[in-house]
C-alpha cells in the first residue's frame, strides 16, 4: 500500500499523542508526591481531545495520515501512521486511561501528612507509560520501534500488577514477566531475520517486498509466537489470571481493556499489513482453532471459579479468543465483515471488561471480600454495581443490544458467507457458557438474603464503571459510518 514520503495534514497530531504522556511520565519524576497525580488527571483529558482530533482528520482524508520523524521518509527516517482501527483504538486508550486515572484517584492519592508514597507515584507514572506505549503501538510504523513500544507496555504494566507488594502479587508479576520476556526475545528475533532479508523495517516497505521465502515464513513464526505470548493466547495465557485477577482494580482495568490489546494489534499488523501477499489459509485456520480452544477453556475454567476477579480474568482468556477468529474471517468475500466483527470485539470487550473489573474493586472494598458464593442479597445494597456488572455480562454473553452482539452476530455472518460454518460452533458455545458464569454471579446476588457492607463505596467510582458498559452497549447501536470507518487504510486479503 504505496503512501507519499510527505507529511499529511494533521500528521503532527500523531507526535502529541505520542509525547503528552511520555512528557507527563517525565515530569511527575521531577517534582513527584501530589503533583504525579495533577500531571496524570490534566494529562488525560487532553490526550483524549488529540486522539478524537486524529480521528477527525483519519475520516476527513478518508486514508491514513502520515508524519515522517525529521522530515525523512523510510527506510532512513520513520514514519508514524494512523489509519481507521489506529484512530479507533487511540481513543479507546485515551477513555479508559482517562476512566482508570479517575477511579484510582481515591486509592493512589497521596495521603495527609506524607510527601510522598511509593504506590502512588508507582501507579500515576506507569499509567501514563502505559498510555504512551499504547499510543506508539497504534501510529507506529517501525518494527523495531513497535519493539521498543512492546518492552515499554511490559515494563509499565508488571509493576501496577505487584504494587501493592504482597507475596502472591510479585509471584504473579514474575511469571507475567516471565512470559513477556519469552515473548519479547522471540518477537525481536523475527524482526532481526527481516532486516537480515529486506533491509528496512517499515512497515509499508516490508509489505512490498516480502515473498514467501523460508526466512520470511521463519521470522513470521516467531514474532506470532511472541505476540501469542504477550497476548495471553490458550495455552500461552497461564500468567494473565493471576496476574489481572492480584492486582488492583484500577490497574486491571487497564491489563486486561487495553494492554493485551496491544500484542493482538501488532499481530494484525504483521499479517493484514506485512505479509498480505503469503498465502496464509493454513496460518489463518491455526490461530482460528487456538481462539476457539480458548474461547471454550477460559469460559468453562471460569464457570468453576470462587472468586470474582478470578472468574472475570477467565474471562478475559476467553474473550480474547473470539478476537483470533478474525484471521480465517476476514479474508476472501467477507473480509470486511469479518474485519468489522474482530474490531467491534476489541473495543466491546476493552469498555465492558475495564468496566465489570472496576465493579469488582467496589464490590471487593464494600464487602471485604470478593466470594462469589458470599454475595448473597449484594445487589440490593449495591444496586450501581451490580447493574454494571450485569450490563458488561451482557456484552460478554453477545445478547443485543450490545457491542458483543454485534461483534459476534458479524462472526456468524463471516462464518456462513465464506462458507466456513466450523466457526460458528465455538461462536455460540461460547456465548452460553457466557451466560452461565454470569448466571453464578447474579443469581446469589439477586437473593434475599441479608448482607452488610464494609464500606459505602463512593458513587462517582460506580458512575464511571457504569459509563464505561453504557459505552459497551451503544456501541451495539454503531451506524454503517463506523464500520466504513474501520475500512480506511486496511489492505484487502485473500483477494487479487
Amino acid at each position: 500500500m504505496p503512501e507519499p514520503a510527505i507529511t499529511t495534514p494533521g500528521g503532527y497530531l500523531l507526535v502529541l499523542a505520542i509525547l503528552l504522556p511520555v512528557v507527563g511520565m517525565i515530569l511527575s519524576f521531577t517534582p513527584g508526591g501530589r503533583n504525579a497525580e495533577r500531571i496524570a488527571l490534566c494529562s488525560t483529558p487532553i490526550g483524549f481531545a488529540l486522539a478524537c482530533a486524529i480521528a477527525f482528520h483519519v475520516n476527513r482524508a478518508g486514508k491514513p495520515i502520515v508524519y515522517l520523524v525529521g522530515g525523512l521518509p523510510p527506510p532512513l527516517g520513520i514514519a508514524l501512521r494512523a489509519d481507521g482501527i489506529s484512530a479507533v483504538m487511540l481513543v479507546t486508550a485515551a477513555v479508559i486511561v482517562t476512566a482508570a486515572a479517575f477511579y484510582g484517584r481515591p486509592k493512589f492519592s497521596t495521603p495527609d501528612g506524607v510527601r510522598e508514597s511509593r504506590s502512588s507515584l508507582t501507579f500515576w507514572i506507569m499509567l501514563q507509560a502505559i498510555w504512551a506505549a499504547l499510543n506508539i503501538i497504534f501510529v507506529g510504523g517501525d518494527l523495531f520501534n513497535l519493539y521498543v513500544a512492546l518492552e515499554l507496555l511490559t515494563f509499565a504494566a508488571v509493576p501496577l500488577v505487584c504494587i501493592d507488594g504482597r507475596p502472591e502479587t510479585i509471584a504473579a508479576a514474575l511469571r507475567y514477566l516471565l512470559f513477556a520476556l519469552f515473548g519479547s526475545i522471540s518477537y525481536l528475533l523475527g524482526v532481526a531475520l527481516f532486516y537480515g532479508a529486506h533491509g528496512t523495517l517499515d512497515i509499508s516497505l516490508l509489505a512490498q517486498r516480502v515473498q514467501a521465502t523460508p526466512v520470511v515464513w521463519t521470522a513470521a513464526a516467531l514474532m506470532t509466537c511472541g505476540l501469542l505470548a504477550k497476548t495471553a493466547l490458550f495455552p500461552l495465557h497461564l500468567w494473565l489470571p493471576p496476574a489481572h485477577a492480584n492486582a488492583p482494580a484500577a490497574a486491571s482495568a487497564v491489563l486486561s481493556g487495553l494492554v493485551v490489546k496491544g500484542s493482538f494489534f501488532l499481530t494484525l499488523r504483521l499479517w493484514f499489513y506485512i505479509l498480505p501477499a503469503l498465502p496464509a489459509e493454513k496460518v489463518a485456520i491455526v490461530l482460528g482453532c487456538l481462539g476457539s480452544a480458548a474461547i471454550i477453556a477460559g469460559s468453562v475454567i471460569a464457570l468453576r471459579q470462587a472468586r470474582l476477579k478470578l472468574l472475570i480474568a477467565y474471562s478475559t482468556v476467553a474473550q480474547i479468543g473470539y478476537l483470533f477468529l478474525v484471521f480465517p474471517l476476514a479474508t476472501g468475500a467477507s473480509s470486511a465483515i469479518g474485519w468489522s466483527a474482530g474490531l467491534m470485539q476489541i473495543l466491546a470487550h476493552a469498555f465492558a471488561k475495564a468496566a465489570m473489573f472496576f465493579s469488582a474493586g467496589l464490590l471487593a472494598e464494600a464487602l471485604g471480600h470478593d466470594q462469589i458464593a458470599k454475595l448473597g442479597g449484594a445487589a440490593r445494597v449495591l444496586p450501581l454495581t451490580f447493574l454494571s456488572i450485569a450490563l458488561g455480562g451482557l456484552s460478554l454473553m453477545g445478547l443485543p443490544p450490545s457491542g458483543g452482539f454485534s461483534a459476534k452476530w458479524l462472526m456468524l455472518q463471516a462464518s456462513v458467507a465464506s462458507g466456513q460454518w466450523l466457526w460458528t460452533l465455538p461462536i455460540l458455545a461460547g456465548g452460553l457458557l457466557a451466560a452461565g458464569y454470569v448466571y453464578r454471579i447474579l443469581a446469589p446476588a439477586l437473593s434475599d438474603d441479608q448482607i452488610s457492607l464494609v464500606l459505602s463505596p463512593k458513587r462517582s467510582q460506580e458512575v464511571i464503571a457504569l459509563a464505561l458498559t453504557a459505552i459497551a452497549i451503544a456501541l451495539g447501536f454503531a451506524p454503517q459510518t463506523f464500520f466504513d470507518f474501520l475500512e480506511i487504510g486496511r489492505p484487502v486479503v485473500g483477494q487479487p
